[in-house]
């Protein structure tokens, strides 16, 4: 059984780490990344505009995503990162925690969601991920992560 929770916890800073770094697909410095924003919204609260739906189950993170309001827009909003243990895979626990987000941002005026990921092949999974979720590719900006290693950004309007 699982249950949704919004409000990030202290513990929730190892557990991000612990997916992020075993699913893989995140550098160190991007883990760092992903964990300062648990570490700001604790610290901050709302204000820090950074805001979170964990999916748990038997009380152990499974899935998390991380999402905010685009500054300057009226109802866009960016998903910045969305992760599952790797351990949990195939279990749809990455569409479960999408679409609870999805309903937060509704519920917050949101109508447009953007996502950024790499044209490279390990992200090959991801890309299909977020097509096979209603996604579309927008944009692509060639060679911005590296030489031949573009920035792709999706959108799905809710």
């Amino acid at each position: 059984m699982f249950q949704f929770r919004e409000e990030p916890k202290s513990s929730d800073i190892a557990a991000v780490r612990n997916i992020l770094h075993d699913s893989g697909f995140f550098n160190e410095e991007e883990q760092e990344v992903g964990v300062s924003l648990v570490v700001e919204r604790l610290e901050k609260g709302p204000s820090c505009g950074y805001f979170f739906q964990f999916m748990e189950e038997s009380g152990r993170v499974a899935a998390y995503t991380c999402f905010g309001p685009i500054p300057g827009t009226r109802s866009s909003y960016d998903l910045y990162w969305i992760a599952t243990d790797p351990a949990l895979r195939n279990r749809g626990f990455g569409k479960k925690v999408l679409e609870a987000t999805e309903c937060e941002i509704k519920k917050r005026g949101g109508s447009r969601v953007y996502i950024e990921t790499s044209s490279s092949a390990l992200y090959v999974p991801t890309r299909s991920f977020y097509t096979s979720n209603g996604y579309i590719l927008e944009a692509t900006l060639a060679d911005y992560y590296a030489p031949g290693d573009s920035k792709l950004m999706y959108v799905k309007v809710l």
